[in-house]
């Protein structure tokens, strides 16, 4: 692959890759992922040692919000990209000790074919992911861990103890545009728990800001 950036969000960890996309008469090719790659270059040191056993793909309708997911036993970090349409992400810091606790950044990443480059964004274990979407969409996701059903909670997106200082004003102003709109959403993510409920839980400790 042909890296172009790594670059960090506000949330430390959370990382946006950028690869170049080839052009010519028919239109583009792009790797955007290699093994050998992610494991050896060093612009992409923290995926040196992650390796990926689960690949999912997800459609979802306009006005759709998912999330905000988070597993443990396996801990699931997750690489993702939208193939189709337009999807926003969410990345919650729910390690207990960051100095971003509770905090939530969105990043918008939409499937654009006129660019010249493909992007995935990261998410590693200690942060609750989730996504809207403004217009239909497709995304893909790769993840270091294997579903494990038994060992998974959510955080409602509309808790109101969520900080979203660090969110792009425009991103907010389009979630709560989405979120006024009867969403489309299960009733499971919709009345997760807020922060301060997770936290009171014994397994909140099992997201601890720093190397386990």
């Amino acid at each position: 692959m042909k890296l172009v950036s790594v670059n960090s969000l506000a949330l430390q960890g959370v990382k946006v890759i950028r690869s170049a996309r080839f052009r010519d008469a028919r239109g583009y090719f792009t790797e955007h992922y290699r093994q050998s790659d992610f494991s050896k270059l060093p612009e992409l040191g923290f995926l040196q040692d992650v390796a990926f056993v689960q690949c999912n793909e997800s459609f979802s309708r306009s006005g759709t919000i998912r999330g905000l997911h988070f597993q443990w036993n396996p801990y699931q970090g997750k690489l993702v990209r939208t193939v189709f349409g337009r999807m926003v992400d969410l990345v919650l810091d729910i390690r207990l000790g960051s100095p971003t606790l509770g905090e939530i950044v969105c990043y918008d990443l939409p499937a654009d074919r006129g660019a010249d480059f493909q992007e995935w964004i990261w998410v590693p274990p200690g942060f609750a992911h989730g996504t809207f979407f403004p217009e239909d969409g497709v995304i893909e996701y790769l993840c270091t861990g294997e579903y494990s059903p038994g060992c998974e909670a959510g955080i409602s997106p509309f808790a109101g103890d969520l900080d979203w200082t660090r969110c792009e004003p425009g991103l907010k102003g389009l979630f709560d545009l989405v979120a006024s709109s009867n969403p489309l959403m299960t009733d499971k993510d919709r009345h997760g728990f807020s922060m301060r409920e997770w936290l009171a839980d014994q397994r909140s400790g099992q997201f601890v800001s720093g190397p386990r």
